[in-house]
């Protein structure tokens, strides 16, 4: 009745744990870092590990899952977009985001348009593209055979659990709540701090602003577990950096602009930026709150995002109050 480990309630919460854990590592590292982007090259062995278990635990085929994401990052925030909560809404992305996921899987044309650079071996194309539900169905019988009957419940979280934080949380709320670094043409906001949950993805406005980068972090205090892991196969040779975002450099004796200073100011542009937000219009905006009084201060402070607001973004009220504050400033 309980299998071939006979685990403890506790046993069996932990090795859910772990077995979702490393699906959600094979998403961010190999789909979404490696096989999307390529911010990264991995070694054989490890790319072709995460292409087993994801099949294993996610049905998933590399070259459709690869094809909807790019195409949301050529196409986001628009009709186009797959999975965008601006065009769907943040009920349907959250609830239904593997259906939308699906239904753009399913367009040879999305396919063939984003799809290229994906394995095309003969184990891809006689075995997991050909068979996708035969990978979950192997995942059934070994959890049955590892856990006995408590083995179903371990396989159920397994199988929903792509679809809740990556196709939902991810693609849902990573466009329409949370705290952006940079102000970029899309609505890609940072969730923290579920890092442990969704290995990194939860970072999604970073990965917005340098989508070809392996890293998501960029302050500090955010944790980018995926990126962890990346470095530990890099450290042991089992994977391979190719792009980090750009790090500015001040060089304060230099007093002059030329070609050097501009295409480093267009290489960093999101950074100087946020910069700028941060160290000009919000000191600003701090002393202008500290002289303001009554309505005008509460319309000030209701302003607050709306300052380094991309403009593309505002909508035709949030435009208003904000001209209305700069007009009576």
């Amino acid at each position: 009745m309980y299998g071939l480990l006979d685990l403890t309630l506790g046993g069996y919460i932990v090795a859910t744990l772990i077995l979702t854990h490393i699906t959600i590592a094979g998403v961010t590292i190999y789909l979404h870092r490696s096989q999307s982007h390529r911010a990264l090259d991995l070694h054989p062995a490890v790319a072709h590990f995460f292409r087993f278990w994801l099949w294993l635990t996610t049905g998933m085929v590399t070259r459709q899952w690869v094809a909807v994401h790019r195409k949301h990052h050529a196409r986001c925030e628009t009709r186009e977009d797959p999975h965008s909560p601006k065009v769907y809404g943040i009920r349907k992305v959250l609830l239904e985001g593997a259906e939308l996921y699906r239904e753009a899987a399913r367009d040879p044309a999305v396919v063939a348009k984003f799809g290229h650079g994906t394995p095309d071996d003969g184990i891809e194309r006689h075995v997991y593209s050909r068979y996708p539900f035969l990978g979950i169905t192997l995942m059934f019988l070994i959890d049955l055979l590892l856990f006995g009957i408590p083995g179903i419940t371990v396989w159920a979280v397994q199988m929903i659990w792509i679809p809740l934080f990556a196709a939902g949380v991810i693609n849902g709320l990573g466009h329409w709540w949370g705290y952006r670094n940079y102000e970029t043409e899309d609505a890609s906001t940072n969730i923290v701090p579920w890092a442990i949950l969704i290995g990194g993805e939860e970072l999604h406005n970073n990965h917005h602003a340098y989508a070809s980068s392996a890293r998501f972090s960029s302050r500090w205090w955010e944790l980018d577990i995926g990126w962890l892991y990346v470095r530990a196969l890099q450290a042991v040779g089992l994977a391979r950096v190719k792009k980090v975002p750009p790090r500015p450099v001040m060089v304060p004796a230099k007093a002059r602009v030329d070609g050097d200073t501009l295409a480093a100011v267009i290489a960093n542009r999101l950074q100087v930026m946020a910069q700028y937000a941060r160290q000009v219009v919000g000191a600003v905006y701090r002393e202008e709150v500290a002289k303001a009084h009554g309505a005008y201060r509460t319309m000030l402070r209701h302003a607050k995002r709306l300052l380094v607001r991309e403009e593309s973004l505002l909508s035709e009220d949030s435009r208003h109050r904000l001209e209305t504050v700069l007009q009576t400033n």
